[in-house]
């Protein structure tokens, strides 16, 4: 194992929490976002958006075979797959007739975003990027007290 690859495996963990916390900011900033996205000529409510992780060097199993195997490499950090769109949770839908974005029956469709879910969330990716930099501080630390071994 390099001695920097402990620190490019947290770097990539920081990268990734980071933007899930752009995403969660993104999602509470548009929670009351009726025109979201055109389809098919009909504005449509803005759709929460959630952050898919994978691990870089390929699936678990990969990761397993290689740590178990003669190699010394246990991990390359974690990567963004995909940013995905909430399809299964439908829109809330809440009575305003005088609104101009209302159907003929009164109800306006606001975007599927629980403010709830996102605070969650985003207190998640906050403790995950903490804990991530505790890890970089420490190897730092143990590389530092390891340079200082040569004096």
């Amino acid at each position: 194992m390099s001695i920097f690859q402990s620190m490019n495996t947290t770097a990539s963990a920081l990268t990734a929490q980071r933007l899930r916390m752009d995403v969660i900011s993104s999602n509470m900033a548009n929670m009351d976002t009726t025109h979201g996205k055109l389809v098919d000529g009909k504005w449509e409510p803005y759709r929460r958006k959630s952050v898919v992780f994978q691990p870089k060097d390929g699936s678990f199993s990969s990761a397993l075979q290689t740590a178990i195997g003669s190699s010394d490499s246990a991990g390359n950090g974690v990567m963004v797959s995909s940013i995905q769109e909430d399809t299964s949770t439908p829109f809330k839908m809440v009575y305003d007739p005088s609104n101009p974005d209302a159907n003929k029956d009164g109800y306006v469709e606001l975007p599927n975003v629980d403010p709830l879910r996102e605070m969650v969330d985003l207190m998640s990716a906050t403790r995950s990027y903490e804990a991530n930099v505790t890890v970089l501080n420490a190897t730092k630390g143990m590389m530092m007290k390891a340079l200082e071994i040569g004096k």
